[in-house]
């Protein structure tokens, strides 16, 4: 495209949002908000790449190329995007098994989350992690045992607190583990010590194959804390995410947290890759969703409509994602697994190398950070 046509687009528009639902809290986000034309840009690819990693890990895992746990994201990318832009990269996030979509907004490459998905040395966790586990610099996994990483990141944001270093936490959780009863202990004491932790809620409408509604005597989420500031949001409008991420963060470095946050979602695919996802709702539901909610759809409509972008811009995006993605697959088929003797490694982060003892006492086994 030539630099004359990249001057014919609009550089900025303003955008009507939905009104967010709030508790405790004296003013909701803003219904408007502006996006330069560079964040939607930004904003399309993203959301893109997401989405067509974890369609394509979908496909490997129907060949057996990726096993085990493996929980998709796609639906579900606005929230992910808005949350981000909404925070710094110097902030922490640590959220549940669906973790696939973190992993690359917290700096993850592609090649990287691809190879640790088919388990392969060329993974962000070495190939040890798989679906579930994967880490990177701020970000804290990955957790596959249900509401576990709630505490875990209440923990990181008294850190942040203790250091005095303006930085907040991101806690991520699903609406299937809102009723555990370690979600509610930590929000007592983040409420008490007053730490700079946004709790948030991906209600994606299903925990496993149970509705919210069969599951919870109240869905009101963002209000579940009581006596912590909350607010409903639409998940499926990365700018409504965006928006709300911002006043969140600002309460919660202004001293004012914690803020929950509840974010109304979807998600196309089944719980994990072993629920075919349509056994407790029916397949003109998530047909519905996808043609009147989603957040890609969506952001792309805005940008056309408002002289943003032009169609063939998007479209080589699409077919310059789908190159990075099929690439990133070619390494996770390709690279080799990990040797036996790497299995013991990284115990520490920075330990000199020490004996771990196998499945029996005359078995040792190395340990290199």
């Amino acid at each position: 495209m030539s630099a004359r046509a990249y001057a014919d687009f609009t550089t900025q528009a303003t955008f009507e949002i939905k009104k967010c639902d709030v508790h405790k809290l004296d003013e909701a986000p803003p219904t408007q908000a502006v996006m330069t034309r560079d964040e939607g840009l930004q904003y399309y690819r993203t959301m893109q790449t997401m989405r067509r990693m974890e369609l394509k890990a979908d496909q490997l895992y129907k060949q057996k190329i990726i096993r085990g746990f493996c929980h998709l994201y796609d639906g579900q990318e606005a929230c992910a995007v808005g949350l981000e832009a909404g925070i710094n990269m110097t902030d922490h996030l640590i959220t549940a098994y669906r973790a696939h979509g973190y992993t690359y907004t917290r700096g993850g490459t592609l090649r990287e989350i691809m190879a640790e998905l088919t388990g392969r040395r060329g993974g962000i966790a070495k190939g040890k992690g798989g679906s579930m586990h994967m880490y990177c610099k701020n970000f804290y996994g990955g957790n596959g045992i249900v509401g576990a990483q709630v505490p875990l990141g209440a923990g990181v944001a008294l850190a942040c607190k203790y250091q005095d270093n303006n930085e907040l936490c991101v806690c991520l959780y699903g609406d299937g583990a809102a009723n555990q009863g370690q979600i509610f202990e930590t929000y007592n004491m983040a409420a008490l010590w007053k730490l700079p932790v946004i709790f948030v809620c991906e209600n994606n409408r299903y925990g496993m194959g149970t509705s919210v509604e069969r599951a919870a005597a109240s869905t009101d989420y963002y209000k579940r804390g009581e006596f912590i500031p909350g607010l409903r949001v639409d998940g499926m409008d990365v700018l409504c995410v965006r928006e709300a991420t911002k006043v969140a963060a600002d309460l919660c470095r202004s001293g004012k947290g914690p803020v929950l946050m509840e974010l109304q979602t979807y998600r196309y695919h089944g719980h994990s890759m072993s629920d075919p996802g349509v056994s407790y709702r029916t397949r003109e539901e998530i047909q519905e969703v996808r043609s009147k909610s989603d957040p890609i759809s969506m952001l792309k409509d805005r940008m056309l409509s408002n002289n943003m972008a032009s169609v063939e811009e998007l479209k080589e995006i699409d077919v310059a994602v789908r190159k990075e993605v099929e690439d990133a697959a070619q390494f996770a088929t390709t690279d080799p697994e990990p040797p036996l003797e790497d299995l013991c490694n990284h115990i520490y982060s920075n330990n000199p190398p020490l004996e771990v003892r196998g499945t029996n006492p005359w078995s040792k086994l190395k340990s290199v950070s």
